[in-house]
């Protein structure tokens, strides 16, 4: 069987080292795109299944029976990070009274630790964005840049044989823009994946905070704030 002049398996056969640096480069940056695009939608997945678990939480009829339905639902998802967060602030504030922080208000105190919390979930739950968001806008430059080199590598091995027929000049060249064709496959889905997650990381935050004015309420007030729409489009932690 006669093998293809023409094709991916002729540019990297005829590619200078380059050439082949640049299809190694968005091999890798392709695996490192998807490779955050899977972790991070199953991750997303099993936070959509933790979320159900807040009205049992509430439904529940103690604070350490409220936790257990959390961890049941997962031990790392933020929601039991952000209860947990509560709860020792609310503790430590008590116990020691005599420090800096005891002259400030506990309303004050607990509204803080809460954001700090919050503030550590949404860096843990970006973690990887900014390699998509890297890939998503190099990519299609380095497929170029590729695309480029290997029109002027086959239009300079032309001129060394003087031949400029069509056939001649339509191979090289053709194999070269397959370079293109590979950043902008590198680039879409890593772009197309930034946007999703970044939009699923927006609800789970928000979410967050509504949790954590629930929270509030509870450890100074006995009972949950209700939900209302003043508190969800307005202020608050």
């Amino acid at each position: 069987m006669e093998s293809n002049p023409y094709g991916i398996a002729a540019l990297w056969n005829q590619g200078d080292l380059l050439i082949k640096f640049v299809a190694i480069l968005l091999l890798l940056m392709s695996i490192a795109s998807w490779y955050v695009i899977v972790t991070r939608a199953w991750r997303l997945f099993k936070l959509r299944k933790a979320e159900h678990a807040l009205t049992d939480f509430w439904h529940t009829r103690s604070f350490a029976e409220g936790m257990g339905v959390l961890e049941a639902n997962g031990s790392h998802n933020p929601f039991r990070h952000l209860a947990l967060e509560s709860k020792a602030a609310v503790e430590h504030h008590a116990t020691n009274a005599e420090d800096l922080h005891g002259q400030i208000n506990l309303a004050d105190w607990l509204t803080e630790c809460l954001r700090g919390a919050i503030e550590d979930s949404a860096e843990r739950l970006q973690g990887g964005l900014a390699i998509l968001a890297t890939v998503g806008s190099t990519a299609p430059f380095v497929g170029l840049f590729g695309t480029v080199w290997g029109i002027y590598h086959a239009l300079v091995g032309i001129g060394v044989s003087g031949q400029a027929s069509i056939d001649k000049v339509a191979g090289p060249v053709g194999e070269a823009l397959i370079m293109t064709a590979f950043g902008l496959a590198v680039a879409i889905p890593a772009v197309l994946g930034y946007n999703a997650l970044t939009r699923s990381n927006k609800g789970i935050i928000s979410k967050l905070h509504r949790f954590a004015r629930q929270l509030h309420a509870y450890f100074l007030t006995g009972s949950p704030v209700a939900k209302s729409e003043a508190a969800t489009n307005g202020g608050g932690i």
